[in-house]
Formats: structure tokens, sequence, C-alpha cells
């Protein structure tokens, strides 16, 4: 069996954008594109949010991130997302600005997804984030997803 894995939008944004000459930057775009490379080995889900967040910017830019997501699976976001994200911005544990971030959390842990792939080490893949998510989740039994980057999942 595929673990399943929630792509988020960053990593889709580092698949397909132009190389960088930032020195960082390009070095996620490599890693990206040698996980890509290797994604038969999972079952790749993207969410509504994620399509709409690859819709913003240049036309040529959102073509080929769309273009990229048309062969992923599409997951819906349940009702019950919208009241768990209130209350990870209630509790603190994101924060306001990071609703969205919240919300790709949420969806990739409703659909019991095993891994969130995600560049966004700031509110995503942020120990300290996950580890009082994970707590709050505790409360109504879900399990947090394992929230990595491309880098970490390329060393399996």
């Amino acid at each position: 069996m595929k673990s399943k894995i929630y792509v988020e939008t960053s990593v889709i944004s580092y698949l397909t954008s132009r190389p960088s000459s930032n020195a960082v930057n390009m070095a996620h775009q490599q890693i990206t594109k040698s996980w890509w490379n290797k994604r038969s080995k999972y079952e790749l889900y993207i969410s509504e949010l994620v399509v709409k967040e690859c819709s913003v910017g240049n036309p040529d830019a959102v073509n080929g991130r769309l273009t990229t997501l048309a062969e992923i699976g599409l997951l819906h976001t349940p009702n019950e997302a919208v009241d768990l994200v209130k209350e990870l911005l209630i509790r603190k544990i994101m924060p306001r600005n990071a609703s969205e971030d919240a919300l790709h959390i949420v969806i990739a842990t409703l659909h019991s997804i095993d891994f969130l792939l995600t560049w966004n080490c700031k509110h995503i893949a942020n120990p300290q984030i996950q580890q009082q998510i994970a707590a709050y989740f505790a409360e109504y039994a879900l399990s947090l997803p394992f929230i990595c980057t491309p880098e970490e999942l390329l060393r399996n």
C-alpha cells in the first residue's frame, strides 16, 4: 500500500517556478524536482485550497502550476475543518495570519493523510507548532500527519 501525501502549495511552486539565482531557492527547486521524479511511490493529494493558491499570479506561472495539479487527487474540505482551524487560532497555536496554513494541516489530518509535504517551515513544518497541534488533535482522537519537506522524504 502506498503512503498518502498531501502536497502543499509551496512544493508545487518550487517544482514549477523558473530557476532561481538564490542558492537556497535553487536547492529547494532541485530537491523538489528530485522528489517529484520519485512520486510514483506515493498517492498524491491536494485540496481546493492548493488549487486556489496556485491560481494566483503570473498567468504563465499559474498555467504551469495548474497543469501540474491536474494529475493529483483532489480532497474536499470537510465541514468540521473550519471549526478546527478557528480553534487553532483561538488557542493561539497558529497565528491569525496563518489560517490557510492551518487549513492545509486540518484537511490533511481529517483525510488521514500519512505525510504533509511542504517547504513552509515557519507555520507548517515547525516542530513547536506541530507539537501543540498534535496535543490539541489528540483531544478529538485525530492523528497529525508526519509533516516534512521534500528533502526529508527524499531520503527514504
